[in-house]
Order: C-alpha cells, then structure tokens, then sequence
C-alpha cells in the first residue's frame, strides 16, 4: 500500500491525457463533474501508465492555498 506525508490525496479516474513534447496534462475525475488538471513530465506519465479509465490519485502538496471573492 501507498503510504505519503501529503495531506490532499484525492482518488479518482484519469479523464484525458494531452500528450507534449516534454509534459503531459493529465485530468483527473475526482467527483462526479470533478476535474483536477496536472501538468507532469511525460517520462513521469509512461512510467505510471496514465490512460484514459485507469484510477489513480491527485496528491495535493502545498504551504499556501488562496481563497478569493467578488
């Protein structure tokens, strides 16, 4: 089993994989209408066998997050 210090670890169903030339975006399906978008290496994307369908998890490691309104 995956054991990581970050606290956000969210499970969910890869919706697309863009492919560049050096990076990937990978979107990941969290919740019903849920998107997480990451944008990782490519080498990083072929060594975990990011495809369309596959369930993975959107960790989430950050000191800061931002709320904003209108």
């Amino acid at each position: 089993m995956m054991k990581i210090s970050a606290r956000n670890a969210l499970k969910g169903t890869v919706k697309s994989v863009i492919t560049g030339a050096v990076n990937d975006e990978v979107t990941v399906e969290v919740a019903p209408g849920v998107e997480v978008t990451a944008v990782i290496t490519k080498t990083s994307a072929e060594g975990l066998g990011l495809a369309v369908g596959k369930e993975v998890y959107a960790v989430i490691k950050s000191s800061d997050v931002m709320i904003a309104i209108d």
